[in-house]
Formats: C-alpha cells, sequence, structure tokens
C-alpha cells in the first residue's frame, strides 16, 4: 500500500515570510472587522425580524467574520476562507451585476451588493497567489484511503 507525499510548505515552493503573513492577516483583519461592524448589530438585534433569505446570510457572514478572526492566528491555514470571499464575489459580479450593468438596470439594493463587492479588491491584492497555486491545486490531495 503506498500512500501520497505529504508535501511540507518549504519543499512545495516555499514558506511564506513573516511580512507577507501579516499582509494576509492586514487582509483577515480588514475583512473580519468589515463584517463584525456590518453583521455584528444585525445578529443581536434584528436577525429574528429580518425575512428569512436576509437571517440566513447575516448568519452566515457572521460566521464566516468568526473564521476569518481566527485567520488572524492561522493565516495560511484559514487561507480557503479568502478564497471562497473572492469565489462567491466573483461568480456574483460575473453573473448578476455584470449583466444588469450591461442592460442598465441594476437596481439600487443590487447596486449597494456591487458596491460591497468591490472591496474584494483588498482580499484579492493580499492573497499569495503562487502559494496558493502550488499548495492548493499543483500539490497532490490528502488519500482517499
Amino acid at each position: 500500500m503506498t500512500t501520497a507525499p505529504v508535501l511540507s510548505p518549504a519543499s512545495a515552493g516555499g514558506a511564506l515570510t513573516t511580512r507577507r503573513l501579516n499582509v494576509l492577516r492586514v487582509g483577515y483583519a480588514f475583512m473580519g472587522v468589515g463584517l463584525a461592524i456590518v453583521k455584528w448589530p444585525l445578529l443581536i438585534h434584528d436577525v429574528r425580524t429580518l425575512p428569512v433569505p436576509a437571517g440566513v446570510v447575516t448568519c452566515l457572514l457572521t460566521a464566516l467574520s468568526l473564521l476569518v478572526f481566527l485567520g488572524l492566528r492561522y493565516p495560511v491555514k484559514l487561507l480557503p476562507i479568502l478564497l471562497f470571499e473572492v469565489t462567491w464575489k466573483v461568480i456574483w459580479v460575473a453573473t448578476v451585476a455584470i449583466p444588469h450593468l450591461v442592460a442598465d438596470d441594476l437596481n439600487p439594493e443590487a447596486r449597494a451588493v456591487l458596491v460591497n463587492c468591490l472591496f474584494v479588491v483588498v482580499v484579492v491584492a493580499v492573497i499569495p497567489w503562487r502559494y496558493t497555486w502550488t499548495h492548493f491545486v499543483r500539490t497532490p490531495g490528502d488519500p482517499w484511503h
């Protein structure tokens, strides 16, 4: 029985420097503080009165903010959280916002979501993309058995 090789960060493209880890932490802090300011008050005061979809989004984003704050301690291990944030926003902008912008019928609610999605440029800027590619795409996955 053989097992897939497990590559250490140093052998699979190098470890991130302390400076790079701290830049990554800035992204986690930016995202966490933003979500805490906007979503935590809704969770504490208004979540029971929100429509069900808005309540679900509030709970989901509050949970995401807690994981993002954990990313301050474990910036590399929680990198998939930042990738999730970038991915859903890119998908939403590409499939919802841009078609409405082209048709010139973007409603105020969607426009507000689009403006909030634009803040993802900070997260995109702090993600170590070469490291991410090496460790999440090129490195062999964990064994299935």
